[in-house]
């Protein structure tokens, strides 16, 4: 057996939002971390995502003078996620998910506040809310990191303006209203001159906000904890006393290295969104290959579990969180993924079609639910095309996709053919193979409802969600409008993932779990290595994150109690 190099308490694989939660948790509580990162940068997808973390009944609602309650969170999950597998994990996220919030704004430099307008996907549903249980992170100055910033994944290029501006939520509007009102003109001009200082210290913003601001946080959490993290290194194998995991055999530039581990190992490396062989065993095949997450989850801790006989939890409605998504280059050459989720879809004057020009799907819906039609529509088939139609009015509005708003000229997107441009719907139809007359018709109907502020085919604008992500300054319906402004434009747009959501079985302490129920001692899992407890459902935002800073806080606190159960209470747990 190969002698160890080094020997840690906790080992943590992954440097995502669990994984640094699980791995600052264990240091604050007195235990000595290795966190070990595949990639050079920490915040996986993270870093990309829009930060939202779903905690209901939370601490930070009641002080926003919100109010919300485990019962009311019980009764909305039991019809969104209606299935009996993993009850026991959703009681122990509910149950543990405010405590979790709780300790980690007192110990760690995690701060987090409630949005005081976020609905959830549901709102119809008995035990809904509207208000507070969505927490987002306080925004974070990177140049706390000092020189460990470097070593933050940036946001995608995207996400910003001029190449580097993080925005928060509460200046989207301000920047659609640029010309049109004094004080948000203004408020863009102080974003824009902030910027411009920052730039000229820093390749890019430092001002963080959304998913990049909670992965400085928690990356701030280790650096001022003295976590080492061992990046651009790949975990071989697990190392084994008996039937313990004892720690991780790595590689690391050209030789292995056996480290060990005297609590357990933590795996946190992002699911399997990357992995082509995980994909076709277990997504539909109309889903395809693109994913909205980061390259680096390609299935590692679901393959190092397997070999210890870890079970993975397959009982999942979906087996992944679903966003459309439309493909593009970027300058360097780079395949870009941008993923709808709320800046275009809801707006009043864009449809989605599907390959015979007809609509399928109320397009104001949870990204979630827009893919599922789509896979519905598909039938199995991995390329068939879906598209987002709008007109100029649109276009010039609200922008589409990665094309911000107030885009003077969209020729450079039109020359690379991710926007599709036509002087009227039948030239446009032609342009994208579908039949002209089917797509006029399509037009012409929706047009007629969208006149009056209607959509009576879909019922688009009729809950408190689809309005939310709408345009309030519009009405009637603040998510309809008609598409008659030449030219008119198209932009096709794929099943893509979020995250994958079969992982490993976990019990109520994020201890892996065999097929017999008992735990793998030394085990543990979070984030999306760990099987969703929500089975694949989507009830609101930040449905992941919630559960993996929750997961990622239990597993930590676990392995700093340094506690053992019975296999017979372990079995009773899941």
């Amino acid at each position: 057996m190969m002698p160890a190099h080094e020997t840690y308490d906790v080992i943590v694989i992954g440097a995502g939002a669990g994984g640094m939660t699980a791995a600052a948790v264990a240091a604050v509580e007195g235990l000595r971390v290795l966190v070990i990162e595949k990639t050079a940068f920490v915040g996986g997808t993270t870093a990309w995502s829009g930060g939202m973390v779903w905690i209901p009944a939370n601490a930070k609602m009641k002080e926003a003078g919100l109010s919300d309650s485990i019962t009311d969170a019980v009764q909305y999950l039991s019809s969104t996620v209606p299935e009996p597998a993993n009850a026991g994990l959703r009681a122990a996220f509910l149950a543990r998910g405010p405590e979790a919030v709780a300790w980690l704004e007192a110990n760690t430099e995690l701060r987090l506040q409630p949005l005081k307008v976020c609905p959830d996907y549901y709102p119809e549903r008995l035990g809904a809310t509207s208000r507070g249980r969505v927490l987002e992170p306080l925004a974070f100055d990177g140049r706390r990191l000092g020189r460990a910033f470097a070593r933050l994944r940036p946001p995608l290029p995207e996400s910003t303006l001029f190449g580097g501006i993080m925005v928060n939520r509460l200046d989207v509007p301000h920047l659609w209203r640029v010309g049109k009102s004094l004080r948000s003109t203004l408020r863009a001009a102080q974003l824009v001159s902030a910027y411009a200082l920052q730039r000229l210290r820093s390749p890019r913003g430092m001002m963080l906000h959304l998913g990049n601001a909670l992965a400085a946080r928690l990356f701030a959490s280790l650096l001022a904890q003295q976590v080492e993290i061992l990046f651009s290194a790949d975990v071989e194998d697990l190392s084994m006393q008996g039937d313990r995991v004892a720690g991780v055999v790595i590689r690391h530039g050209a030789r292995d290295r056996l480290i060990a581990a005297r609590r357990g190992v933590v795996l946190a490396t992002g699911g399997f969104s990357h992995d082509a062989a995980l994909r076709k065993r277990f997504f539909p095949a109309a889903a395809g290959f693109v994913s909205a997450t980061n390259p680096s989850g390609t299935g590692d801790g679901l393959r190092l579990a397997a070999t210890v006989g870890a079970a993975l939890n397959t009982e999942a409605t979906s087996p992944a969180y679903w966003v459309p998504a439309s493909l593009f280059r970027r300058a360097d050459g780079s395949r870009g993924v941008f993923p709808h989720m709320v800046t275009d879809r809801a707006k009043p004057g864009v449809i989605a079609v599907n390959a015979a020009g007809r609509r399928f799907v109320n397009e104001a819906l949870s990204y979630h639910e827009v893919v599922l039609a789509m896979l519905r529509d598909g039938n199995g088939k991995p390329d068939r095309p879906f598209y987002l139609i709008c007109d100029h009015a649109f276009l010039w509005t609200y922008g589409l996709g990665r094309i911000k708003p107030f885009t003077r000229s969209v020729r450079r997107y039109v020359a690379s053919g991710e926007l599709i441009e036509a002087p009227d719907v039948a030239q446009l139809a032609a342009k994208i193979g579908i039949k002209p007359s089917v797509l006029t018709a399509t037009l012409a109907s929706y047009n007629e409802g969208a006149r009056e502020g209607r959509d009576p085919e879909f019922g688009r604008g009729s809950t408190s969600y689809q309005r939310h992500f709408g345009d309030a300054a519009h009405k009637p319906n603040p998510c309809v409008a008609p598409i008659v402004r030449a030219p008119f434009f198209a932009m096709r747009i794929h099943p893509a993932d979020l995250g994958t959501a079969i992982g490993m079985k976990v019990d109520a302490q994020a201890r892996v779990l065999r097929e017999d129920g008992t735990p793998v001692a030394g085990l543990y899992a979070c984030g999306n290595d760990m099987g969703s407890i929500m089975n694949g459902n989507c009830p609101g935002p930040g449905i992941m994150l919630g559960p993996a800073l929750t997961f990622g806080y239990i597993a930590g606190r676990h392995l700093a109690e340094g506690a053992t159960i019975a296999p017979s209470a372990a079995k009773a747990s899941v």
